[in-house]
């Protein structure tokens, strides 16, 4: 356990070995025997899970919660709740209102399940920080809370409609920088920008939708002095190079990447990269040795600048 380690390797710096950070979420739950739904919604149930896993994984830093459904939930959005997975968004206001007409508002602390989140870090923040283990924050990235607040059709909006896809993610911005500032309140070391989505998009596209609607978060992020990092999921090749020049100090991509690649397109931006761990092929389904994978992922990353995770 070494949070300055984990610092150090998101900011593209060379560490002593790669630092460990399972991305455990609702996996936290199952390991203090809770289900997830009611984990979720009990400070006391979530910061146990957190370190609890912490210990159990030997983890050098740990998200408080891998959710991304904190940010709708608190403007009012319909969610379904699943006693062994991460809520679901159900509602979409902007697939066919304005964010005026629908009555949205930037979400505050004391909005939706914020008072349960910063109850839960202050209450586990003491503890990681005894065992010299980083507290994660992990925030919705703009456009796949567009995709929450107006549905698939943002895909299309983004190419056919781009008047109103800006008008969406310019809110989705504002709400983005809120939850970001927020778990720098609540003590996060590190504040990573969550936007799987951002990988089905074409490269222009990303550029256009996706790194300004980042910069407000990443600019407070950095104000707090904490470490940033930008997390994507699935092939997203064609838009690493734009990944890399978002402005966070690193990134975090899934298993569908080829590490080589992304190890040295990180060092070419002097940025640093987090994964590979195939949480579907090894973790998950064991069609791959679990401790093959991670000598092959140690092996590529190195130690310089590479956080070891899944992917």
């Amino acid at each position: 356990m070494a949070k300055q380690m984990l610092i150090d390797a998101i900011r593209g710096k060379k560490t002593p070995r790669a630092p460990w950070v399972p991305y455990a979420g609702v996996h936290c739950a199952f390991v203090i025997g809770e289900p997830a739904d009611k984990f979720l919604q009990d400070p006391k149930l979530l910061a146990k899970g957190v370190v609890e896993t912490a210990k159990k994984y030997k983890a050098d830093g740990i998200p408080l919660v891998f959710d991304l459904s904190v940010e709708s939930a608190s403007m009012g959005l319909e969610i379904k709740w699943w006693p062994d997975n991460v809520p679901s968004v159900q509602s979409h206001p902007l697939s066919d209102k304005t964010v005026e007409e629908a009555g949205l508002k930037v979400p505050g602390p004391e909005d939706g399940r914020w008072p349960v989140l910063f109850e839960a870090a202050a209450l586990a923040k003491p503890q990681l920080d005894e065992m010299d283990c980083a507290l994660m924050g992990l925030a919705c990235g703009p456009l796949t809370l567009a995709s929450h607040l107006a549905g698939v059709r943002i895909f299309t909006d983004v190419y056919k409609n781009k008047a109103k896809a800006h008008e969406i993610l310019k809110f989705c911005a504002e709400v983005v920088e809120k939850s970001a500032e927020s778990y720098c309140k609540m003590g996060c070391d590190i504040v990573a920008i969550v936007d799987p989505v951002a990988s089905q998009i074409k490269d222009e596209t990303f550029r256009e939708f996706v790194h300004p609607y980042c910069q407000a978060a990443i600019a407070t992020i950095h104000r707090y002095g904490k470490t940033s990092s930008f997390f994507i999921c699935g092939d997203a090749t064609k838009v690493m190079e734009s990944v890399c020049k978002i402005g966070t100090h690193g990134f975090a991509i899934d298993e569908q990447l080829n590490m080589n690649f992304v190890r040295d397109l990180a060092r070419k931006h002097g940025v640093g990269f987090g994964g590979n761990l195939k949480l579907t092929l090894a973790l998950s389904l064991g069609i791959l040795s679990p401790r093959e994978d991670a000598i092959v992922s140690l092996a590529a990353g190195g130690n310089h600048g590479f956080v070891f995770a899944p992917g």
